[in-house]
């Protein structure tokens, strides 16, 4: 499980700056969900071999009642729930507000690990620019200069640290042999998740009722079911009534994120009789970057007319065009309808994320497809593509040799993912196809 850091603090004291700074081994954005993330941004770093995901929220008013800046504020709220460790950043130069007394107040009561970050402290003393924000009563603080990278690195990884010490004792690492394909169940809130739990396990294994809540907990169920293992995480965790944490959000970005590295396979579930959201779109956009096998399931489908399912079914695949890898299943977790299809397309996706490829078999494979469609020139030159071999799983990646391969398009690229992925079968698990070109010793000259 990845640590998850929050940065909060008052506006302009270097939140987004040291976010950007944390995030720059892995520079694509994890996460930034219009209308859900107002001022808040996840994304996810890396320290040597210690990854985290770290949470970069709006300007902080604790005691702010209406308008954005209320709404400001509960993103902050949910982001520090959400979190192991919240760093506190501060202003160096600008020294001690009220401000920030005010929040010390809200993050001593949260119950979280705090640090307290002095920021845009380059050229200054450490003595001079830390001595009034003792009176916080946070500790030592750290001082860093994000702009310039000053402390950063021992900053993350004391905060790896700390949130690896509060966490409970690593399980053994999961074996598929052992536990069974390992999946994600996600999806928005109310979409059926923990029914769809309960029916396949036969049981109440999870509590499900309609209200929506966050959690930072999921829960793992193995099942079996035809002879095969599997493990299920839901990713909504157990909810019960009088124990819900204020709904602030639609669902946990954090656990979402969590959930999908963690799984062999992903069920993206849809809600037949809602449209499809920029939620699902977004959380399926999570899943795509992450190269985890997929599988779409339509629930609630038993309440629709025929005229109902094409319009879905013409709604998906206008949102949710980049998913066509992806087998799709139209089913009724509370009426256990569609549910053996379900699981015989999580085995295929499996199956073809973890596919052994060999190098002469991809290679006949390209040259099939350079047979029927040769790359488009590039000025004088084409580019000439020898031969592949597979370069890792889950996903799948071709990685292909040649010359001037700089000159393979786009529209090429998914050409070759076409033919690769129709002529292996692969089907439910991302493609990627990595280029290399080298100097061919052999070579006489130009075509």
């Amino acid at each position: 499980m990845k640590p998850v850091i929050a940065l909060v603090g008052r506006p302009n004291v270097g939140k987004s700056t040291l976010f950007n700074r944390m995030t720059r081994s892995r520079d694509a954005l994890v996460a930034d969900l219009p209308g859900l993330t107002r001022d808040r941004h996840y994304g996810e770093g890396r320290m040597g071999e210690r990854p985290f995901l770290v949470i970069d929220t709006g300007g902080f008013e604790p005691v702010a009642k209406e308008g954005i800046m209320h709404e400001m504020a509960l993103q902050t709220r949910q982001a520090v729930a959400e979190a192991d460790v919240v760093m506190f950043i501060v202003d160096g130069r600008q020294g001690l507000t009220p401000h920030d007394k005010t929040i010390t107040d809200f993050l001593r009561k949260s119950g979280r690990k705090v640090m307290l970050v002095v920021n845009k402290s380059e050229g200054m003393k450490y003595t001079s620019v830390t001595a009034e924000f003792y009176e916080l009563g946070m500790g030592d603080p750290y001082v860093i200069s994000a702009a310039h990278g000053d402390g950063v690195l021992d900053l993350v990884n004391e905060a790896i640290d700390e949130a690896v010490t509060l966490r409970p004792a690593e399980e053994a690492e999961f074996d598929p042999a052992d536990h069974g394909v390992k999946i994600a169940l996600v999806g928005r809130p109310n979409v059926g998740k923990s029914t769809l739990i309960n029916t396949l396990v036969g049981e109440q294994r999870v509590i499900a009722f309609d209200m929506p809540g966050t959690t930072r907990d999921s829960i793992e169920v193995p099942f079996e079911k035809n002879g095969k293992n599997y493990t299920l995480i839901d990713t909504a965790g157990i909810r019960r009534r009088g124990k819900v944490f204020e709904a602030i959000e639609k669902f946990s970005v954090v656990k979402t994120l969590q959930s999908i590295s963690e799984a062999n396979v992903v069920v993206l579930m849809l809600d037949a009789q809602l449209d499809i959201s920029e939620q699902d779109a977004h959380i399926a956009g999570f899943i795509l970057e992450t190269g985890r096998a997929l599988v779409v399931a339509v629930n609630k489908w038993d309440g629709l007319t025929s005229d109902q399912r094409d319009q879905v079914k013409n709604d998906i695949d206008r949102k949710l065009d980049f998913l066509g890898f992806a087998e799709m299943k139209f089913i009724s977790a509370l009426k256990g309808t569609g549910i053996p299809q379900l699981l015989k397309s999580v085995d295929t996706a499996y199956a073809a994320a973890t596919a052994k490829l060999s190098t002469p078999r991809l290679t006949r494979a390209l040259q099939e497809a350079i047979e029927k469609q040769e790359p488009k020139r590039k000025g004088s030159t084409r580019p000439k593509m020898r031969y592949a071999h597979q370069g890792g799983q889950n996903p799948p990646i071709i990685v292909i040799h040649g010359n001037a391969l700089d000159g393979i398009t786009e529209p090429y690229k998914r050409y070759l993912e076409k033919h690769f992925r129709d002529t292996f079968d692969l089907i439910g698990t991302p493609l990627r196809i990595e280029l290399r070109s080298g100097k061919n010793p052999f070579a006489k000259g130009g075509e």
